[in-house]
Formats: structure tokens, C-alpha cells, sequence
């Protein structure tokens, strides 16, 4: 006799969590050597240019400038060798058919696959998977249409984008579905291939990301393993600026004079970001956690959103009401470098399972738009 379903709850939980990380990783030394014999390249073609003071010369980088501006050591990447020859200084592969399976999507399955297997899950059991990303290598058909393709999933899937924060968007969204009866077990899966939209030419961001891909499998409580985490509650925010922007779009065609400027690739404006951003983030994180009857500084462990150790730093002292110890706020950011919606899910996974029943921790993502989202949780008793 089958043992009966057991009756749904309307509680989200996070089930699990996975991660996929490319095998090839970039040291700053590695990459200062490759930008800067791109920077003598370019300033040897235009000597006379520059003698004659038409054309500015370009800056050498070095180790010290990356890491006291980010705290990065080294980076993922999906293609080492091209991101590192002055000639290319992108990544490149080669073009799969319309019937094979994408990249984005494979490293998609590739982090959603572990997560299933930690959970004990059977991809039948879970009815829908979000795509939540800060950048799409093509409009449609969905990204996540394809990875519930690949894992044998019969539901239904979307691709969302909030840039940095398309993780803890999802996870909400997740949340949501649980909460509202829709869904009973829902995958965000956050491949990030950030590599292609970095312009690596650039003095004052070649340094910032790195390749990677997360999931998380959010589910009712009364069909998760025991060992999962109650989400207490999940707030997201938005305030428009362009301090954070790429200009890549379809639209591009229309004027194609300036389809290669380096505004279709990342730009900042580094010092606003970090002006702005932090008291915004940290002011929501206290709101939130003042509506949930949490003590921010009783909280065990923030997983921070991985794009600059000095942000955290700030961020963690404004939360905690001190200065975080590493164990306190994890970082991933000096091996995995700014892996933009990941990057919190990458801290969450790797520095989650020394915590104990009871625990509570927070994690928290932010980034362009600007877009900012938490996620409060518990480990289950």
C-alpha cells in the first residue's frame, strides 16, 4: 500500500542548493600580465598619436590597484586562453547548433543537478524552474524552458532578469509560488557567464567577474528534507539608476554606427555605486529584520552579495553593530570574483553546513537597477 501524500503546508523552505564552477580560474597576476601587454600594444600603434596629444595613453594595472579596489585574487572563467590574448581579450567558443544543448543551460543543469541529488529529489517532483540571471545569451526560447527540458521536468519555466539580485528575486518568486499553492517544489538556477559581458579592456573593471552557476530548490516544508532551511521572510527593493549599466540589446541594429561602443558591455560608476548602494541595502536589511522580530545582531552568518569586499565589510558592520569576522560574512569574492546573481548563493553553499538547528542567518543580494533583495532564514530543528 502507497504511503499517502503528505499534506502541503504553504510554508516555502530552501531544500538545498547547488553550484557548478568552471575549471579554469585566472590569477590577478596572470591577468595583469595579459593587460598590460595589451596597454603597451595600443600605446606603441599610437605613439605619434599620443606624442601629439590626440590620443590619451592607457594605464598599466597591477595586482595591488585589483586588489585594494575589489579584494579579488582570482576568477572562473569558461575560456581562459582567448579572455588572456591581447589580440582577443574574450572569451570564445565554438557556436553549438539550435539542437544542442546551450551553455547557459548546461551549466544551468550541471548546478540544478546537485542540488536535486542533495535534496534526494526527482526531477518529476518539481514543477517549475526560473532562469534567474543578470544576462541571457539569446531572448527566446527560454533558458529555463531549456534546462526543464534537460532535466526531464514536467512544468513550466521563465527566464528572469534583475542583474545582480536575479537570484534572491527568484528565490521570493519561488517562495511565492510555494506560498500560493501553484507549486510544490521550484528550482532557480542562476547561470552566469559574465565573462562574455565584461569588457576586459578596461583598466577600471577587467578585474571584476568571473564564470559560475548556482541553484537553489525552494519547496513546501511538508515534502523537504530535514535538513532544510525555513525562510522567514523575503523583502526586495528597486530604485532606478545608471551607475550600473549595459547597453547590449536587439535595438543595437538600429544604429549600427555604434553597435561595438563600450557601452554594450559593463560600465560603472564605481564610487556612486558604493556610495549609494551601501546605507540603502544595509537600511533595508534592518527594516526587514525589525518586520520579522529578528535581532540583526543575534544573526549567525550573512551571505553577502560577492562584488566588493569593502561594500560587505561596511554593510556587515551596519547589520551586526561590529566589525564581521569571516565567519560571521563569508567571502567567495577573492577566488570566485563578482559573479553577480551567484555570488551570495555561492557564499550560502560553501559556508552553510557548520550552522545548527535553530541558527539564523540572512542572505542578500545587490547590484544594477539598483535591485536589491534578502532572504531570512533558519536551519529546521
Amino acid at each position: 500500500m502507497n504511503d499517502p501524500k503528505p499534506a502541503l503546508t504553504a510554508r516555502p523552505v530552501i531544500s538545498s542548493t547547488g553550484l557548478f564552477t568552471p575549471a579554469e580560474s585566472i590569477t590577478n597576476e596572470e591577468l595583469v600580465e595579459s593587460f598590460n601587454r595589451f596597454v603597451d600594444r595600443h600605446n606603441a600603434a599610437n605613439a605619434e598619436q599620443i606624442e601629439a596629444g590626440k590620443v590619451e595613453p592607457l594605464a598599466h594595472s597591477s595586482v595591488e590597484f585589483i586588489e585594494k579596489a575589489s579584494g579579488i585574487r582570482a576568477r572562473h572563467v569558461m575560456a581562459k586562453g582567448p579572455i588572456l590574448d591581447p589580440e582577443i581579450m574574450a572569451p570564445r567558443w565554438d557556436e553549438r547548433g539550435d539542437d544542442e544543448l546551450s551553455i547557459m543551460a548546461e551549466i544551468g543543469v550541471a548546478a540544478a543537478r546537485e542540488a536535486l541529488e542533495r535534496a534526494g529529489r526527482d526531477p518529476k517532483d518539481v514543477d517549475a524552474v526560473l532562469c534567474a540571471a543578470s544576462n541571457m545569451q539569446r531572448p527566446y526560447p527560454a533558458m529555463a524552458i531549456e534546462i526543464q527540458q534537460a532535466l526531464g521536468i514536467d512544468g513550466f519555466g521563465f527566464d528572469m532578469n534583475v542583474a545582480c539580485s536575479s537570484a534572491t528575486f527568484g528565490i521570493q518568486t519561488a517562495a511565492d509560488y510555494v506560498r500560493a499553492g501553484n507549486a510544490k517544489s521550484v528550482l532557480v538556477v542562476s547561470p552566469e557567464i559574465t565573462s562574455g559581458h565584461l569588457n576586459w579592456r578596461d583598466r577600471d573593471s577587467h578585474f571584476i567577474f568571473g564564470d559560475v552557476a548556482t541553484a537553489v530548490l525552494v519547496e513546501d516544508e511538508a515534502i523537504a528534507p530535514a535538513a532544510h532551511w525555513d525562510i522567514l521572510g523575503t523583502r526586495l527593493k528597486t530604485v532606478f539608476s545608471n551607475n550600473i549599466r549595459n547597453n547590449f540589446g536587439f535595438l543595437n541594429r538600429a544604429h549600427p554606427e555604434t553597435a561595438d561602443t563600450p557601452d554594450k558591455l559593463f560600465v560603472q560608476e564605481g564610487r556612486k555605486v558604493f556610495k549609494e548602494v551601501v546605507p540603502m541595502v544595509a537600511a533595508m536589511i534592518l527594516e526587514e529584520a525589525e518586520r520579522l522580530g529578528v535581532d540583526p545582531q543575534a544573526l549567525r552568518r550573512l551571505w553577502l552579495h560577492q562584488a566588493n569586499a569593502g561594500m560587505n565589510r561596511l554593510i556587515a558592520h551596519k547589520v551586526l553593530g561590529h566589525e564581521a569576522s569571516e565567519d560571521e560574512s563569508p567571502t567567495v569574492l577573492d577566488t570566485y570574483g563578482n559573479t553577480s546573481s551567484a555570488g551570495s548563493i555561492i557564499a550560502f553553499h560553501l559556508h552553510s553546513e557548520d550552522m545548527v538547528a535553530g541558527d539564523t542567518g540572512l542572505i542578500c543580494s545587490f547590484g544594477a537597477g539598483y535591485s536589491a533583495g534578502t532572504v531570512f532564514v533558519r536551519k529546521a530543528s
